[in-house]
Formats: structure tokens, sequence, C-alpha cells
């Protein structure tokens, strides 16, 4: 039996799920949007950014911050359209999450801590494509795909945010993209040559996986009481050939038991 449900079609390369307000935001690296969708299934485009890639997420007030494709800065949206918040230096930045109190995580060429003032802070490099990050639902440990180099990566976070004791978190037989944290601990990781999304424990024991026809870029776990898995899945066909993916695009759900815990916070 067919475990997933399609939420919505016919989109482009679509990323960086985020349970917020109610909604399913989410972003379509083809055509450049940020875009929300209801519960009754109406879908609204909050803002446009150059993608890709295209990731954001949201402060403890609600305050939606965004990496677009070939940025230096991190973003802010104003209610209107994007300012920017903080200089991060270079570009190539991905991924990006806020902890509640509003310190921003964001990765590419390294891990930086962007404080709540602005003040930018290098914290790790020498990653193989560093790509989705969780925190977990006590706040001390932060957890960074490699998908080149097939593990999950912690760290320990201190009451300042800054991070240490770098190691490996699981090694995983796949490529893992986007990723979450549940109530037990576990992670849901995204793989999209595998196109599958599978949790596995610490150290990689596999508990449980979700197939699909196409390649899974990212999840979240969210919903009224956060046991809804989105996931983002697209046909793959390489950076270079974004149009190609245009039509293709999904967003999926499947219920599951373990709720959601943590940050990004479903």
């Amino acid at each position: 039996m067919n475990r997933t449900r399609v939420r919505l079609e016919d989109r482009g390369l679509v990323e960086c799920p985020r349970w917020h307000d109610g909604e399913l935001w989410f972003a379509d690296w083809t055509s450049g949007e940020i875009l929300a969708l209801s519960e009754h299934g109406t879908v609204r485009v909050a803002t446009t950014a150059k993608a890709p890639p295209l990731s954001f997420d949201f402060g403890p007030q609600g305050d939606m911050y965004v990496i677009a494709s070939g940025a230096s800065h991190l973003l802010r949206f104003n209610g209107s359209g994007l300012e920017e918040f903080a200089e991060l230096g270079a570009n190539g930045w991905n991924e990006i999450v806020i902890d509640p109190q509003g310190r921003i995580y964001v990765n590419g060429p390294a891990i930086l801590l962007i404080h709540p003032d602005g003040t930018v802070e290098t914290q790790a490099e020498g990653f193989q494509f560093p790509n989705g990050m969780a925190l977990s639902a006590d706040g001390r440990t932060l957890v960074c795909a490699e998908s080149w180099a097939k593990r999950l990566t912690s760290f320990d976070v201190a009451a300042d945010g800054r991070l240490s004791h770098r190691r490996v978190w699981a090694d995983l037989p796949g490529w893992p993209d986007g990723i979450c944290f549940d109530a037990e601990g576990a992670i849901w990781y995204a793989d999209v040559p595998n196109a599958c999304c599978c949790r596995v424990r610490e150290g990689g024991a596999l508990l449980d996986d979700v197939k699909l026809d196409r390649g899974a870029f990212a999840c979240i776990l969210g919903g009224p009481d956060r046991t809804t898995l989105y996931i983002t899945a697209a046909r793959w066909f390489g950076m270079d050939k974004m149009d190609q993916m245009g039509g293709t695009g999904q967003l999926l759900s499947v219920e599951v038991e373990t709720a959601g815990a943590g940050w990004p916070h479903g």
C-alpha cells in the first residue's frame, strides 16, 4: 500500500519545506519563488528571489530569513520584499536553520553563526557538500548532512550558540539532503539518488523508509501535532538542466507515529 499522499504537483525543483502558521511553506528553485500551501490546497507566493539555491527559515518572532543564489548577504523578508540583514563574505551558501533564541546557522563553504544583531562568526569548515541542517529538541546538538561524504555530522552547541566537538553522527548508505529531528532523537533524511526518505538513529541504524518514484530533496515533520512527514520531491537532471525539472516537482505527505522535535520547527 502506498503510504504517500500527493499534496501538490506540477511544480519545479521544490526544496526547503517548513511548517509555519498552519501552512506548508516551500521554495521552488525552478521558478525562484517562496510559496505557502494552505490546508485547503491553495497556494500563494510570498516572495521571489534568484535561485538556485533558495532556502529560508523562520525566526522566533516569525521573521523569515532567506539564502538566495549568488547572494553574499543573508536576506530578511520585510513583508513586501527582501532586504540585506548580514554580510556573509562570500557566496555559495546553501542551507539555513534558526534556533529559539534567533541565532541563525548557514552553511555552504563553511557553517556560519549569525547572531541576532547581525554579527557573523565562522564555526566549521572542510565539508563535503554540506546540505540540510537540524537542531535537536534540547538545542544542544546541531547535525549537518554531508551529501558527498554520505554521512551526518554533528556538533555540540554551547549556551552562546557556538559549535564544538565535531563528530560523525551516522554513516549512511545514501546521499543525505534535507533533514529533520523527531521526538525520539532520530533523524529523517531525504535522498535524491535513491528516491527515498529514511529515518535513522544515531549510529546509522535504519528505522523506517518511504520510497518514492523521484528524488527526495528535503523533509519536515509538520501539521498540528507534527506527525505528518512532508517531502519535497522532483526528477533530477542536474543543476544545468533546471528547466527540464519543470512540472516534475511534488509536495508529498506521509503520516508517522513519532512527532517532530527541534528545529527547523515544524
